[in-house]
């Protein structure tokens, strides 16, 4: 597993989304990626806004493909929000490209002169991501780096649903010797097919093991 983080200058069209914010903020920062469903075209998120000298998130008009806009937290003039935000409709085949096994990393950072976004997945991933993103603008700027997981909470690098099915596979007993659920009952505990708990787990299990061996 690796660590991409880029610098791109997007295309003003795309910028379409973001427009009502940057009049008023200095920069938008991902703290925290909740959810990103692909299928319903739509994305949570806990980020930070910077706010412009003079402004307040109350200045800000909600457009209507953002459902919800909360303040976590305000520290001066950074607010801390929770949004659930759509895809634009002329934006959702181009969206369903990012369908990639990849982790939404930081930074990622918004302003309207320059993005910064960061991802983490395996070479083959990260190369598909690299390509799509291309759609988007001009790169200005590229790192890659060995990611780094804290020992102690290493299935950080899972996304949601792999996290939730393989904890849900442990404490089943999918794990066990002999096992003490197949992968059919385990599909119908989480309520999911079994093909797609399948593939859930094996893609959690490479990661886990690229992680855990990384460097052999």
């Amino acid at each position: 597993m690796r660590k991409l983080t880029i610098e791109l200058k997007i295309k003003e069209e795309f910028l379409e989304m973001l427009n009502f914010l940057f009049d008023k903020t200095e920069s938008i920062e991902l703290i925290e990626l909740v959810k990103l469903d692909f299928e319903k075209g739509e994305k949570m998120g806990i980020a930070s806004l910077t706010m412009k000298e003079g402004y307040t998130i109350d200045d800000i008009e909600i457009p209507e493909y953002m459902d919800m806009l909360t303040v976590l937290k305000k520290e001066g003039n950074r607010y801390i929000i929770f949004a659930k935000v759509k895809f634009l409709k002329k934006f959702a085949q181009l969206a369903k490209k990012f369908d990639v096994d990849i982790i939404w990393d930081t930074p990622s950072r918004f302003t309207k002169e320059k993005t910064i976004i960061s991802v983490t997945g395996s070479n083959d991933n990260l190369k598909k991501f690299l390509e799509i993103i291309k759609l988007l603008g001009e790169i200005k700027n590229i790192s890659f780096k060995k990611a780094t997981f804290n020992e102690s909470a290493i299935i950080s690098c899972l996304t949601d649903k792999q996290r939730e099915i393989i904890i849900a596979a442990k404490k089943n007993g999918y794990y066990d010797y002999p096992r003490k659920i197949n992968s059919e009952q385990l599909s119908k505990r989480v309520g999911l097919s079994k093909p797609t708990v399948v593939q859930h787990l094996r893609k959690a299990e490479v990661r886990l093991m690229s992680n855990i061996l990384s460097g052999y």
